[in-house]
């Protein structure tokens, strides 16, 4: 067995970003970067009027009432072709071009207005109430980095910046296939002892929300000939998740199987609770995630090394983060292997609780957390007030 760390690096050291496709900002949003955004043009290209009021030459106020002769105007879109003269005011807009000759912007509720004249006792400001040319970016600079989601916030960025299409990694196509003859898909009777097959639609829905295509392979039944069969249906895709089947007993033929289509292991256990039986290997091209089959115990790893893979096969390189928190209630000392243990983290006091249930099976629990507190191996016992690091939940 390794430990988590080492594991999440294997995975990463191990895993190729996928080649990168240009599409149209129309259709970028949550799709990963694959190049820097670089401007090509300035944000705004003008110096712009950030109040409607007055445009007029700072060196015409004194901070005494003074009368300016209103003779023109400055709309958006509309840039006055006329210079705004001394004692002069131009009417202008929130966006509108400043006029030439004008570095002030005086607001209208200060200015009221007498005939063809404005009467205001504000102090020059030269550069008052003006977004200068260039204020959000300049062409050349680097807006977004590689690696990076476009968030919609983002598309409107880059859109900014003049440019209607990115490069964004392909999307990954990953492939889940489901083991044991225990299982049946959703909608069909289960027997007397069977269950159905939940995870299939959680590891889906993960899949495509951290960026993937995901490619749903069915149930390997514990038969070694449909088991291989099921595996090398994988061909072509980026990334193999299958879930559960890795045991050592007689109806576990996935690792058996796996090794015999030439499928190298990079690691076989992780020293964690829950998800110890999660194995990571290749097979031919292919990277395969192998995740335990008991529901909580896989949506806990995928959380950790299936989303470690997408991120990397995405090209990004963020770590997974551990924030601190208070414990709100005592914990035992913990045993030899790494625990993820499931809680509630209240962002209002900062404190975090295990919840009563920790059964690897059970999935009201999962969905009852928001949180994973991270204990080490062999932790000693912690009381309520002291820190801990914990894993923030994202599987909405």
């Amino acid at each position: 067995m390794i430990s988590l760390d080492e594991a999440l690096y294997l995975i990463r050291s191990t895993l190729d970003p996928v080649d990168k496709e240009t599409i149209p900002l129309t259709r970028a949003h949550g799709r990963t970067l694959a190049v820097p955004v670089i401007a090509a043009r300035t944000q705004p290209p003008f110096a712009a009027s950030a109040m409607d009021g007055y445009a007029v030459r700072s060196a015409s106020l004194t901070g005494q009432s003074v009368s300016l002769r209103l003779s023109g105007e400055s709309a958006p879109g509309h840039a006055s072709p006329a210079p705004v003269g001394s004692d002069e005011a131009f009417r202008i807009s929130t966006g509108a071009p400043m006029p030439e000759g004008a570095d002030q912007v005086v607001i209208q509720e200060n200015c009221p207005r007498e005939g063809d004249n404005i009467i205001t006792a504000e102090p020059s400001r030269p550069g008052a109430n003006i977004r200068k040319v260039g204020v959000d970016f300049s062409t050349g600079d680097r807006l977004l980095d590689a690696g990076r989601k476009l968030s919609a916030a983002g598309l409107s960025l880059v859109a900014s910046a003049g440019l209607s299409d990115v490069f964004v990694c392909r999307q990954p196509a990953v492939g889940l296939l489901s083991t044991g003859d225990e299982l049946v898909e959703i909608g069909q009777t289960a027997g007397p002892d069977q269950i159905i097959n939940s995870l299939g639609p959680g590891l889906t829905a993960l899949v495509r929300k951290w960026g993937g295509q995901p490619r749903y392979l069915g149930i390997a039944r514990d038969d070694p000939e449909d088991v291989r069969e099921k595996l090398m249906a994988g061909n072509g895709l980026d990334l193999l998740v299958t879930i559960g089947g890795a045991s050592v007993g007689d109806h576990d033929h996935l690792r058996k199987e796996f090794a015999v289509l030439g499928g190298e292991l990079v690691f076989e256990k992780i020293a964690i609770k829950p998800g110890k039986p999660t194995w990571f290997g290749r097979l031919g091209p292919i990277p395969v995630i192998g995740l335990p089959g008991n529901p909580v115990s896989a949506m806990v790893m995928a959380r950790l090394c299936l989303k470690a893979a997408m991120d990397r096969l995405l090209g990004s390189e963020s770590p997974v983060l551990f924030p601190s928190a208070k414990l709100g209630m005592d914990l035992p000392a913990n045993g030899p292997r790494e625990n993820l243990i499931r809680a509630h983290y209240d962002v209002v006091s900062g404190q975090i609780a295990p919840l009563v249930n920790q059964d690897s099976s059970a999935l009201s629990a999962l969905v009852a957390s928001n949180a994973l507190i991270r204990r080490p191996a062999n932790a000693a016992a912690a009381r309520a007030g002291e820190g801990v690091t914990f894993l923030p939940l994202d599987m909405q």
